[in-house]
């Protein structure tokens, strides 16, 4: 299931790896939201602003992440009526942050805030990476046309390395064992471009048992890549600075697993 966190919402963009500082302030904080009219990708890159300005220009979405939890959470263990009352304002709140800084209808954020519910948790993306011939395992997603590690939304059913296994081989045709997690990432602290919900990231080294490369719905092409030769990345699905991490883990196969 791709995300750009695809088949619920493309980014899903989890900005473009091209994308330059143009200076635009709506561009720098421009978002994806899943059907929304708007590109996928971005100019939005933390890399190209100073930290103290990065900062203030996201605190917006932190804050309405944070509205959105509170009020979800409160609604699903409220009985109280003026209590419910109370948080409903304050989901209409964190929407209309949301619709505000996106140019999307207000209607549309809090369709999105609705399909949500009980108490409020990060959403999970997996991906795998997978090595042969010290080149890395990249798909081509069709959604922007950029590349991408096979992977997506975590689903219900499967284990972590299941979900995985079953996600490479639908987005690339190649059969995976999952051998190692590597990494757990709060994606809102690995340079992605904004996005409206909370997500961890989780990477997985897998062995490659077989298959060959068969393009599915969502991905177009499917490669192996040296990492001096990587194509142009989906930077909301994933980062240059998480490939060359990647491949310093598969060099060293005794690093433990990063957070955070």
């Amino acid at each position: 299931m791709s995300i750009g966190h695809g088949r619920q919402g493309r980014q899903r963009g989890q900005g473009k790896q091209r994308g330059q500082d143009t200076g635009d302030k709506e561009d720098k904080e421009e978002i994806f939201l899943p059907h929304s009219p708007y590109s996928p990708h971005s100019p939005y890159s933390p890399s190209l602003y100073p930290p103290i300005l990065e900062k203030m220009e996201a605190k917006w979405l932190e804050w309405a992440q944070k509205l959105q939890a509170i009020a979800q959470t409160g609604l699903t263990f409220s009985e109280n009526p003026y209590d419910i009352e109370r948080f409903q304002s304050i989901k209409a709140i964190a929407a209309e942050i949301l619709a505000t800084h996106t140019n999307s209808e207000l209607s549309y954020i809090l369709d999105l805030f609705d399909r949500d519910v009980g108490y409020a948790t990060p959403k999970v993306d997996v991906r795998g990476a997978v090595f042969r011939d010290d080149r890395i395992l990249l798909v081509k997603e069709r959604v922007d046309g950029c590349w991408t590690l096979p992977g997506g939304w975590a689903d219900i059913g499967f284990s972590p390395s299941e979900v995985v296994v079953k996600e490479i081989f639908e987005e690339s045709g190649y059969l995976t064992r999952t051998v190692k997690l590597l990494a757990v990432y709060d994606r809102d602290r690995q340079g992605h471009p904004p996005y409206p919900h909370y997500i961890y990231k989780l990477f997985f080294l897998c062995e490659l048992l077989g298959g060959s490369p068969t393009p599915s719905i969502e991905t177009e092409a499917v490669g192996f890549f040296p990492e001096n030769e990587i194509p142009e990345l989906s930077i909301g699905r994933v980062t240059p600075a998480q490939i060359a991490r990647l491949f310093q883990h598969y060099r060293n196969p005794d690093l433990p697993a990063d957070f955070d």
